[in-house]
């Protein structure tokens, strides 16, 4: 066995979500020892995605004084317009709007881009935080007084607590038994970034085709960032045809709504899954983000519920500390696992189902399904607690979510 090394919390995990984690604990307790270690090196990624942030989740970001350094190139999104068509079909009927902010001067999310997102945290994290890279685990041990994370160079990590944010298909989830509900959508995600003649005005589009739900979502300039669902057949035919043929494509999706679109970023594919933990936490081990859930991007929730995770779970952890209790004991960790269960198994059934009842062309159930889009958009009050939940502005959340400090 080589070095051993003694911690507070360790963070397996250097995404979003466990940078964040590890700067709101180093921001309202100082003196706890937190670590961050990952399998990769600490750098900007080389990823063209860019990402809706919710306004809860820009909260988060300004009370840890980085949400400036993050929103140099971000886009607002204001307005929101949903329509459906089937395949050949000409027109596409708007049955759902939503305009206007959840607060005064706060609209419902941002476009940012994943690179100045994880940039931003990283700028931040290595002056707040221990980072430990190519760090990767060999077994965990959760049964003693504190956790032992073995890694592959022999020596080990210790902590009163473990943070699995290792991702959907996390190893440390595995290595501690938790057993996981699984759903292949055989669809996968596409994602590139446009440039287009016609402005946006700040709005994200979402048109549901029987392939599955295609979204140009806002980002500065004359310029959306794409997020569509195709068949796997489909997904791998788009991916090989030249950028002239792909933005043909992607403009008769649009219903030409944008105008003539040119491809600024190549292609991105990825497989759709459900994958959902049955506990989010064990002694000692706690999951975070995609190594606890992972949803149907239908809603563009995914990386908004792991930052939810984070606001939950560093004030249990912040609190406990405070108290003089155990932050790695069950009974402190099932606090968050409480506070997060309903509000992920909740997401999970609605992106599952949305993209059940829209990804078919079936008449029934297109007719079923206009119609109660039709309802919810006349229904104002409706609409603004829809809105206010996916923002995560709910009563009673964390408090990072609403802008206090813990």
């Amino acid at each position: 066995m080589g070095k051993s090394s003694d911690y507070d919390v360790a963070i397996v995990g250097g995404g979003p979500a466990g940078l964040t984690l590890g700067l709101a604990l180093s921001q309202f307790v100082p003196d706890l020892r937190v670590l961050v270690l990952d399998r990769k090196e600490f750098k900007i990624p080389d990823d063209a995605r860019s990402l809706a942030l919710a306004a809860g989740v820009t909260r988060i970001f300004e009370v840890l004084g980085i949400w400036d350094k993050m929103s140099a190139h971000a886009a607002p999104i204001a307005h929101m317009r949903v329509t459906d068509s089937g395949t050949g079909d000409i027109s596409r009927p708007l049955f759902l709007s939503f305009d206007g902010d959840v607060h005064p001067g706060r609209p419902f999310a941002h476009m940012v881009p994943f690179r100045d997102i994880v940039g931003a945290l990283l700028e931040v994290a290595r002056s707040r935080v221990e980072l430990k890279a190519q760090a990767q685990v060999r077994s965990l041990n959760t049964g003693g007084a504190t956790a032992e994370l073995v890694l592959q160079d022999g020596s080990a990590v210790c902590a009163k607590l473990i943070i699995a944010a290792d991702g959907s298909r996390s190893a440390l989830r595995d290595m501690a038994g938790i057993k996981t509900i699984n759903h292949d959508y055989h669809q996968n995600g596409l994602v590139t970034t446009i440039s287009h003649e016609i402005d946006h005005g700040d709005t994200a589009f979402e048109h549901f085709r029987p392939a599955g739900p295609f979204a140009s979502l806002p980002l500065p300039g004359s310029r959306s960032s794409l997020v569509w669902t195709e068949s796997r057949a489909q997904a791998m035919h788009l991916k090989f045809l030249s950028r002239d043929e792909q933005a043909r494509i992607i403009e008769a999706s649009m219903g030409n709504c944008l105008g003539k679109v040119e491809l600024e970023e190549p292609i991105q594919s990825f497989p759709l899954r459900l994958c959902l933990a049955r506990d989010f936490v064990v002694p000692r081990l706690a999951l975070l983000g995609d190594a606890a859930h992972a949803i149907h991007p239908i809603t563009g929730q995914g990386l908004n519920l792991g930052l939810k995770d984070v606001a939950a779970l560093s004030e249990v952890i912040i609190e406990a500390v405070r108290h003089g209790e155990d932050h790695g004991d069950l009974n402190v960790l099932r606090r968050y696992e409480r506070w997060r269960r309903l509000d992920v198994a909740l997401m999970a059934m609605v992106t599952d189902s949305l993209n059940r009842l829209f990804s078919n062309e079936a008449v029934a159930l297109r007719i079923v399904r206009d119609f109660g889009l039709g309802l919810v958009d006349r229904m104002p009050l409706i609409k603004k607690s829809l809105m206010r939940h996916a923002a995560g502005q709910d009563p009673g959340g964390p408090k990072l979510l609403s802008g206090q400090d813990i």
